[in-house]
């Protein structure tokens, strides 16, 4: 297998990223890792490990996106970006899957607009957020659409179906439509829409679903429109740096908490370790016409790893295939 991950992406570049890719290069050695960036900027940081062994390669990509680019701008302006350069590998059939820690609206748009193209049938590409959590639940849309009607959720439902399937090994997964109550009836005019056309469709659609069911496990899969989708997902990062934080202030508060947080420290790290982002590593961008998966700007080179290997995963149980199917048969 041939991933390419854009060496330019994470705010950290290249070291984050140059430092996932070698780790990922030792975790799967049958396959080749394609850097693809600024080569001198790139081979200054392989130099500093120990390469023996690993199928690492280098791709010249003279201009970077960064954070602050315009998506549209980025399409035509930079056609020689890292982004650019590695989508096209996965085009031309020269790689499998394209890795991305760079600007979000900007490789869905060189993707979409510029290279890969979307997959005939599908209106809109959507980001599957896999949550960190032991049963795995999966958001869609987590940002790429923040206005949507209730056709582009309906496909939503499908794609999300689709991975959870064939990727996170769920046959016949459960998908809920992401609202402010359970009941029938309840939510905006949007989702109310998008729920009548979920309940005709072939899915295991179960109804309209509250944050709460999600995150306790109630579904395999939430739908929602990209801005409360990125907004839920934003709130849980949030939230569990928050208790993080707390838990470790009240550790320390007395010399008896401390006691009983050196005891509990097994199970405190074991409870990090199933709710850390990182673990997870990338979001997949789902119905353009290749695997391409999407990281936090933020991300070290754990998070970096881990994408690859979600990347990976999405071309072995051929995840492309698969929605070209879901798509044509509604």
């Amino acid at each position: 297998m041939k991933i390419v991950l854009d060496a330019m992406g994470s705010e950290n570049m290249p070291a984050a990223d140059v430092e996932g890719a070698v780790q990922a290069a030792q975790l799967y050695k049958q396959d080749q890792i394609i850097l693809v960036g600024r080569e001198e900027l790139i081979n200054r940081e392989l130099a500093k490990y120990d390469l023996s062994g690993l199928n690492l390669s280098v791709v010249h990509a003279e201009e970077i996106i960064d954070m602050t680019d315009k998506p549209r701008k980025v399409v035509r302006g930079k056609p020689n970006s890292s982004m650019h350069v590695g989508l096209n590998l996965v085009k031309d059939g020269r790689a499998d899957a394209f890795v991305s820690m760079g600007n979000t609206g900007c490789t869905l748009a060189v993707a979409m607009l510029g290279t890969l193209k979307r997959i005939a049938g599908v209106k809109r590409p959507a980001i599957g957020a896999i949550f960190p959590m032991p049963h795995r639940p999966i958001l869609l849309d987590n940002g790429a659409n923040a206005d949507c009607d209730a056709e582009n959720l309906l496909q939503f439902g499908i794609m999300g179906s689709i991975y959870a399937a064939v990727v996170n090994g769920k046959p016949n997964p459960t998908i809920g439509l992401l609202s402010n109550g359970e009941e029938e009836g309840k939510g905006n005019k949007l989702v109310q829409e998008a729920g009548e056309l979920l309940a005709q469709s072939s899915i295991n659609f179960i109804g309209n679903v509250e944050p709460k069911d999600f995150m306790q496990g109630r579904v395999d899969v939430a739908i929602a429109d990209g801005f409360v989708g990125n907004v839920m997902l934003k709130t849980a990062e949030a939230t569990a740096r928050a208790l993080t934080d707390l838990i470790r202030s009240e550790i320390k508060s007395s010399v008896l908490s401390t006691v009983g947080g050196m005891l509990a420290r097994p199970a405190l790290r074991r409870a990090g370790a199933s709710l850390d982002p990182d673990e997870i590593g990338g979001a997949p961008l789902l119905g353009v016409n290749g695997v391409v998966m999407i990281g936090h700007g933020s991300s070290g080179s754990k998070a970096v790893r881990n994408a690859i290997g979600q990347a990976r995963q999405a071309v072995d149980s051929g995840i492309v295939e698969a929605i070209k199917k879901g798509i044509e048969t509604g």
